[in-house]
């Protein structure tokens, strides 16, 4: 079966053109908000969005995306609420959307059920930070059922297992710039073009920079040596600072990280 992600990075190599992936809290401010970003960035020229399912407990995080998690949560944002808007949104775009969220959520929404659920709105993919390699076969059976990616993250710190990793992924490969959690950094200082050198030695799955990339000239940098770069923190401090106001100026941000990669 096609999957819209492998098609989207399809279209963009046939072109010469780099992928940009963004990130946004569901339900922060509220659902109508988030629905009304993912369309805006996607006209903006965003060509994969990542959903953040808002949790208590985001140990990947920084402080700005657990921050706009707390406040979904506090505005009642719930997954059933994500799946509904998802819906709606796959009436007005065909943009592809992954779904980040934790292990626990997923089970306690019942893995088969979410994974359906999944498919049968329209999401393309998951990333599950807090799933190792070695256990991302507690979802692929599912994931595999309902042609849906597990997007597996590389990260400076994974060694050997780094090529086992590649050798089995799908959709894209999340290369982790930096250690630590999410967040807006200054500098990158990893050597991230060499891990993408050795993934790319033994995959041809598309590798997507992410992590701490939050201006243009970061996400130029990144995409001369990457398929594509992934901005997240940088929009969500957007929406925090402006709220309901947020959807032009995210729109504007994005469209210049476009133009720059």
């Amino acid at each position: 079966m096609n999957n819209r992600i492998s098609d989207t990075f399809a279209a963009l190599k046939n072109n010469g053109k780099k992928a940009l992936i963004a990130f946004i809290t569901g339900g922060d401010p509220d659902i109508e908000v988030t629905e009304k970003l993912i369309l805006a960035m996607g006209e903006a020229g965003v060509d994969i969005i990542e959903i953040g399912i808002p949790f208590s407990d985001p140990i990947a995080e920084g402080p700005v995306i657990e921050a706009a998690a707390a406040r979904a949560l506090g505005g009642g944002c719930t997954i059933d609420k994500l799946f509904d808007m998802v819906e709606n949104v796959r009436n007005k775009t065909n943009i592809p959307l992954l779904f980040m969220t934790y292990a626990n959520p997923i089970y306690a929404y019942g893995k088969e059920r979410f994974m359906a659920k999944c498919r049968a709105v329209g999401i393309d993919g998951i990333i599950v930070p807090d799933v190792p390699y070695e256990e991302k076969s507690e979802f692929e059976d599912e994931c595999n059922r309902h042609n849906i990616y597990q997007i597996p993250l590389i990260a400076p710190t994974s060694g050997a297992r780094a090529e086992k990793i590649a050798r089995e992924a799908k959709g894209f490969i999340y290369c982790v710039s930096s250690l630590g959690v999410t967040g807006i950094r200054n500098d990158i200082n990893t050597d991230i073009a060499e891990l993408i050198k050795r993934v790319n030695s033994i995959s041809s799955v598309p590798c997507a920079v992410g992590f701490g990339i939050s201006t243009p000239e970061q996400a130029r940098d990144m995409a001369k040596i990457s398929d594509g770069v992934i901005i997240g923190s940088a929009i969500v401090d957007l929406v925090a600072r402006h709220g309901e106001g947020s959807i032009e100026s995210v729109r504007k941000f994005v469209s210049e990280i476009k133009s720059s990669i």
